[in-house]
């Protein structure tokens, strides 16, 4: 609402007043919030470029021990070894709170599995395929986790992104123009009160010319 368009009232004043250290208020809860995210960004950021880099090098050290184990035991050895597989990880969602806000957590189940519930035989296999087999194992552990640190990187750029307008929006729009509107109704009511004493002593002089 333009400042020109709001009735000039007493009541009126008190009440911008009031929006204004309302608003007020939120901006430095606001900002302090932006700040916060802001920091916990980079702390998560940190740990991102570690997981990507784990996951890196994990990948690498089992397709290094899955190339060994087909080159020794053959293709079709590996792949019986894979089909033989009962237990199959599982995945747990849940969720957290960074500084008010809710972020995914990841949980991954029964990744690693003993040589006995695995549905092949030790004598069945070498120990190539198991050191593949462990080494996916890891590889799997390292991308749930990352998988977690990853979307709450997301989530926190997304709520400094939201944080960051409204903050703007306090700063630069909304408190301008609530105080603008007190100083428009500030300066009509003290033309007013001008415009009153003015008229009380025109009638002054009215009453006393009329004795």
């Amino acid at each position: 609402m333009a400042a020109h368009d709001i009735t000039p009232t007493r009541s009126v004043l008190l009440e911008l007043k009031k929006k204004i250290k309302l608003s007020q208020s939120g901006y430095k809860i606001m900002k302090m919030k932006r700040d916060g995210l802001i920091i916990e960004f980079f702390e998560v950021l940190e740990k991102a470029r570690a997981m990507r880099a784990g996951v890196a090098s994990d990948f690498q050290a089992a397709m290094k021990k899955i190339t060994i184990a087909r080159a020794v035991d053959g293709e079709i050895a590996v792949r019986s070894a894979a089909y033989a597989l009962q237990n199959y990880p599982t995945v747990k969602l849940s969720s957290k709170s960074i500084m008010g806000m809710m972020v995914p957590k990841v949980e991954a189940e029964s990744i690693h599995t003993s040589i006995v519930n695995k549905g092949y035989g030790v004598i069945e296999t070498s120990a190539y395929i198991e050191d593949a087999a462990a080494a996916f194992e890891k590889l799997l552990e390292t991308l749930v986790r990352a998988a977690e640190v990853e979307t709450t990187m997301k989530k926190l750029l997304d709520e400094i992104e939201r944080t960051k307008r409204r903050v703007n929006a306090l700063e630069f729009k909304i408190i301008p123009e609530l105080k603008d509107s007190e100083r428009f109704v500030k300066f009509r009511l003290e033309e007013m009160e001008r415009e009153n004493t003015t008229r009380l002593k025109h009638l002054k002089k009215k009453g006393a010319a009329a004795e």
